[in-house]
């Protein structure tokens, strides 16, 4: 149609300026659209574009348009003029690349893989306050990992029994305990009370052990003024971790709470909460690695990337592909699940392992993640030992001796009686 200019977004001999952001997606046009047409549109309604030509266009405006410049097979690479965002602004960004674009009626399928920041959209950005180095400058450890629990039932103990728990994990030897991602002030285990109580189990948690104990308290809130009162409060009672529901949040929730971490020297942990409901269809959404990217590059220092061994669907090529993405200060191009990376100042994160995990299957984890400078957090692992949540969390740590020491786990369960209780409950198994 004579109105219609999205072929002038489709531009296969332009070469990306360095301060574009490219934009990594996999299409499927509908029924009876062509590639160009479908990509025209991509790029066309995610920057300046709209359905019709426009009388009030200029030569500048027209200078800012997207451009898909690389094609191959159902995937393709758009390039985005800087100027196009709002410096700093996460949310600016998914307005634009995951806006309108996923509603066209001439594409069937479309799926934001990756994007490549560029140094100049970074220079915004200062990303995590800890990430990896929480090990050490947290935890005061030489080596990882980072083991958390959730209290289990995840939901429904009161603030009095949540506390008892974990103090039994901690006691265990447990780093920190959890609240899971659906548990926040509910009349039965009310948020004031929980930080309090949790305060009291984990200086005398310390002071038998000698160890250092901390948590992550889920301050996930109905606005933002609550979001900070409730990350001041986890503060003042001395806490140097709190935890986000980052997906549920969104990120300018994310971004505020990573203002405030940094403005008190805390660390936060991301729960991803919802990310499957866009990140699991392979040919529609947004993938999993761009969010942890985004969480990166938001300052969010852990979360949560899969365990492939465990009972939430994540295949190892998608993991390590995730943890490289979070970890390196760059990384190489993966055909269909990332492109190239540079991260400059930006720190590392802290990858976390958990869903379905317990002490048989931590060896296999170590192996895959290729090192034990991650957190593990091990829930049902640990309550559903038969000897209660303090024998599981000391099951949990002679799985992780074992693996250390280069030792067999059943040849360890010799003479370490949780790890050996805990192998008879569930050996090796995998759960679905």
């Amino acid at each position: 149609m004579s109105f219609e200019w999205y072929r002038d977004f489709v531009d296969f001999s332009y070469t990306p300026k360095k301060t574009d952001l490219i934009a990594y997606f996999y299409f499927e046009p509908a029924k009876g659209v062509s590639d160009e047409d479908a990509i025209g549109r991509i790029a066309s309604e995610s920057s300046i574009g709209t359905w019709t030509t426009l009388s009030t266009l200029t030569k500048k405006i027209y200078s800012m348009r997207a451009r898909a410049f690389w094609k191959k097979d159902r995937y393709v690479k758009i390039a985005y003029p800087l100027e196009l965002w709002e410096k700093g602004s996460i949310a600016s960004l998914l307005s634009g690349i995951a806006g309108n674009i996923f509603g066209m009626k001439a594409v069937k399928n479309l799926r934001l893989i990756d994007v490549s920041f560029s140094k100049a959209y970074l220079r915004d950005f200062s990303g995590p306050n800890y990430g990896r180095t929480a090990i050490k400058k947290i935890f005061k450890k030489k080596q990882g990992p980072i083991v958390s629990t959730v209290p289990k039932p995840k939901i429904g103990m009161s603030s009095e029994q949540h506390a008892k728990v974990a103090y039994e994990a901690w006691t265990g030897g447990v780093d920190c305990v959890k609240d899971d991602e659906n548990l926040v002030n509910q009349k039965f285990n009310k948020f004031e009370k929980r930080v309090t109580l949790l305060a009291k189990m984990r200086e005398k948690a310390e002071n038998e052990t000698g160890d250092i104990k901390d948590a992550y308290i889920n301050v996930t809130a109905p606005n933002l003024k609550e979001l900070e009162r409730r990350i001041k409060l986890v503060y003042d009672h001395g806490f140097k971790y709190f935890m986000l529901d980052i997906v549920v949040s969104g990120f300018t929730a994310v971004q505020t709470a990573c203002e405030l971490a940094k403005d008190l020297d805390m660390a936060i942990h991301g729960h991803r909460a919802m990310h499957a409901a866009f990140t699991r269809n392979k040919k529609h959404g947004i993938s999993m690695l761009f969010i942890a990217k985004l969480s990166r590059l938001a300052g969010v220092d852990n979360l949560h990337i899969g365990t492939v061994v465990g009972k939430l669907e994540s295949s190892k090529e998608e993991v390590l592909a995730i943890k490289e993405a979070i970890t390196e200060k760059s990384v190489s191009e993966i055909p269909g699940l990332r492109i190239e990376q540079e991260w400059g100042k930006i720190k590392p994160m802290l990858p976390v392992a958990s869903g379905g995990l317990h002490a048989g299957l931590l060896p296999e984890l170590f192996r895959i993640y290729g090192t034990v400078d991650i957190g593990i957090q091990v829930g049902g692992g640990i309550h559903g030992h038969p000897s209660g949540t303090k024998a599981g969390a000391k099951s949990v740590i002679q799985a992780i001796e074992a693996y250390k020491q280069g030792i067999d786990l059943r040849e360890y369960a010799k003479t370490h009686k949780e790890l050996a209780e805990a192998l008879k409950k569930w050996g090796f198994v995998k759960p679905k």
